[in-house]
């Protein structure tokens, strides 16, 4: 499928704008964030619709403007570097958005912890919080970690009667925490990983990793991949006639998934944001307003609602807005007393309702979300609709 001009060209004016300083408040701006997001290359799908909402962001906190400096990493880690060393040093943020994809998150939180500067992570691995150390504690991850959507994958396995599983993920930080997550998960419910396989972001083709998962034969297969890689190794799966069960991470939470794999992904399971199935979700549940009210945002911004992975960045802004004023009690924007004192406010989040679940962070955990962060999602008719 092919990413929208619109979009393409709103995320490309959005950064335009927040770079040069333009817009509401930035030539009084009294605090920066950066935002690095990927709205071009192999993790577009996920950084597009991230760099669109940088636009929805709050503009004021507390007493003071904010100004989002937005870059682009065309989804390869080194600029990403560069882009963060960028921001430090010459913009002299105060906090991170980003970057989109996980080998990118992992490559510069040295920098980010070095230069004491927070950075709200919007991606999928808990490497980039896990374990945690002097480093990671700079990190907050604005997804939920793998652990919260393993569980409930592994434990409709086992009420499924599946025994064995095929594991094929990504050769990078996304698919290695999973699979470590997985192997830990599959012994607790008595599952057997048969295989195991792994594939580029860049990849055309994964015909030998799918002929050696179906050659072992395994009652499902889990696949551990993040935007449009979510589909490769499916679609293959199913041309070449697997027919069982096959699971996804939340990763592939993203329209994208479906138009791009058409019916051979229907009957996908995974477990993902509360959004992909919102009218289905109880009006009780306290995230369902404010992800409706991001969606709504989003679609009077761009014509068309928003990826779950946008709403990653609008809860970084959720969470700056609700830590900010308390940092700017203990020191002033653009001073290493702030940047700590905000690390310490993120710290310190409680019952924060975001777009995807309630925030809860500790010194042990960097992400917060509990159970009330995931769905059990199927693929049917076309549309994402909770499993039942």
């Amino acid at each position: 499928m092919r990413i929208p001009r619109t979009l393409k060209l709103a995320a490309q004016a959005v950064a335009l704008s927040a770079a040069l300083g333009l817009g509401s408040g930035a030539a009084v701006a009294q605090i920066k964030v950066g935002v690095i997001y990927s709205g071009t290359g192999a993790t577009s799908f996920v950084g597009i619709p991230q760099g669109n909402t940088i636009a929805l962001l709050p503009q004021k906190i507390g007493d003071y403007t904010v100004q989002y400096i937005g870059l682009d990493d065309a989804s390869d880690p080194t600029q990403t570097v560069t882009n963060v060393r960028k921001l430090i040093d010459e913009q002299k943020i105060d906090a991170l958005i980003g970057p989109s994809g996980s080998p990118n998150a992992m490559g510069v939180i040295q920098f980010i912890a070095e230069a004491g500067i927070p950075m709200l992570a919007p991606v999928g691995t808990a490497a980039v919080v896990q374990p945690m150390d002097d480093k990671k504690k700079w990190v907050f991850k604005t997804t939920q970690n793998d652990e919260i959507i393993g569980a409930a994958l592994f434990d409709q396995m086992s009420k499924s009667g599946v025994k064995t599983i095929g594991f094929i993920g990504l050769n990078d930080p996304y698919g290695e925490n999973w699979y470590r997550v997985s192997t830990a998960l599959a012994e607790k419910h008595g599952i057997k990983i048969i295989a195991n396989e792994r594939f580029a972001r860049t990849d055309a083709s994964v015909t030998g990793q799918t002929l050696k998962l179906i050659g072992a034969k395994p009652d499902a297969v889990l696949i551990a991949a993040a935007g449009g890689p979510t589909v490769l190794p499916e679609v293959s799966l199913r041309d070449r006639g697997y027919k069982g069960p096959i699971y996804q991470t939340h990763g592939a939470a993203l329209p994208a998934f479906i138009k791009l794999g058409g019916a051979k992904v229907e009957g996908t399971i995974m477990a993902a944001s509360l959004m992909l199935v919102l009218p289905e979700i109880a009006d009780s549940n306290p995230s369902k307003k404010v992800a409706q009210n991001y969606i709504d945002a989003y679609k009077k911004q761009y014509g068309e609602p928003p990826a779950t992975f946008g709403a990653n960045v609008f809860d970084a802004g959720l969470l700056l807005q609700n830590a900010i004023p308390k940092a700017a009690e203990k020191g002033k924007p653009g001073t290493p007393e702030f940047r700590s004192a905000l690390r310490d406010a993120l710290e310190q989040t409680k019952e924060l309702v975001g777009t995807q679940g309630v925030y809860n962070m500790t010194p042990q955990d960097h992400s917060g979300f509990d159970q009330r962060g995931r769905e059990l999602i199927t693929v049917k008719d076309g549309q994402f609709r909770l499993l039942k």
